[in-house]
C-alpha cells in the first residue's frame, strides 16, 4: 500500500487500533477521515490531529452507512482507501443459552457492517488509483478464543470474505488487505493495562512497516504463530490457548 498521498476513511477511528492507524497515516501526509458512534471520542481525536476530519457513523445501521458513503463521495471525491476497523468484543456463553442481543450486535458490527460499508463505496473505489480496502480481523480468526466465541467467529467470517473479495477484485485496481492483530492494549475486553497484550504503539509501528510493502496480510511477529496454526493439527494450540484464556477471563 502506498503510505502517502491518499484520502483514507477509517471506521472505528475514535479509539484503539483505529485511532492509532488514523494518527500514523495522518502524520504521513494523508487526508484522514475517521468515523464512529461516540462523538466525544471523535472530537478528541481530531482536536489532537489538526486537519483530520470525523463523521458519526452507526456501522450497524444500513441507512447510516449509505448516508455516510454518499457524504464521503461528495465531500472527498478523491477517496481511495477504506479501512474497516470498527468492532466490538464481549465474553459470551457458548456452553449455554446465548444472549441474542449480544449475538445480533456483534454480528451486525463485525460482519454486516464492514461488508455493507465496502459495498457502499466499492464502485467509487474502482475508479481511483492506488485504491485499497482493508479489514481489521484478528488472530482469533485462526485460533478462536472460546470465552468470546462469537467475536472469534465473526473474525473468521471476515477472513473468509477477504479471500473471496480479493479474488473477485483481482482484475481491478482495488487491493484487498487484511490486518490480523494479536492481543493489543485497547478498550476491547478492558485490555489497556494487560501486560500480556502488545503495546498499541508497538503494534501500530510494526503494522505501518508491513502496510508499506506488497503484503496482502498484515501480520506482525507476535501474530505469526496464530496465523500459521491453521491445518489438520490445529486443535492442540487452540485447546492450550483456551486453557490459558479461561484462567485470564473465566468461563465454564
Amino acid at each position: 500500500m502506498k503510505l502517502t498521498g491518499n484520502t483514507i476513511f477509517i471506521t472505528g477511528g475514535g479509539s484503539g487500533i483505529g485511532r492509532g492507524l488514523a494518527e500514523a497515516l495522518h502524520k504521513r501526509g494523508n487526508k484522514v477521515i475517521i468515523a464512529g458512534r461516540r462523538r466525544s471520542h471523535l472530537n478528541a481525536v481530531i482536536a489532537a490531529n489538526p486537519g483530520m476530519e470525523a463523521v458519526e457513523l452507526d456501522i450497524t445501521d444500513p441507512a447510516s452507512i449509505d448516508r455516510v458513503a454518499t457524504q464521503l463521495i461528495a465531500d472527498h471525491p478523491e477517496l481511495n482507501v477504506l479501512i474497516n476497523n470498527a468492532g466490538i468484543m464481549y465474553p459470551d456463553t457458548l456452553a449455554g443459552k446465548i444472549d441474542d442481543a449480544l449475538l445480533t450486535s456483534t454480528m451486525s458490527t463485525n460482519v454486516l457492517g464492514p461488508i455493507r460499508m465496502t459495498s457502499a463505496l466499492i464502485e467509487h473505489l474502482k475508479s481511483k488509483k492506488n485504491a485499497v480496502v482493508a479489514y481489521t480481523s484478528s488472530v482469533l480468526a485462526f485460533v478462536p478464543m472460546a470465552v468470546t466465541g462469537i467475536y472469534s467467529a465473526t473474525k473468521a467470517a471476515i477472513h473468509s470474505y477477504v479471500l473471496s473479495q480479493r479474488f473477485m477484485l483481482r482484475n481491478t485496481g482495488v487491493r484487498v488487505l487484511e490486518i490480523a492483530p494479536p492481543w493489543v492494549r485497547t478498550e476491547l475486553m478492558n485490555s489497556q493495562e494487560a501486560e500480556q497484550a502488545m503495546p498499541l504503539d508497538q503494534f501500530i509501528a510494526e503494522t505501518m512497516a508491513i502496510l508499506g510493502t506488497d503484503a496482502n496480510e498484515i501480520v506482525v511477529d507476535a501474530a505469526k504463530e496464530f496465523r500459521g496454526n491453521v491445518g489438520p493439527n490445529e486443535h492442540a494450540l487452540v485447546n492450550g490457548f483456551n486453557e490459558q484464556a479461561l484462567a485470564l477471563f473465566g468461563g465454564a
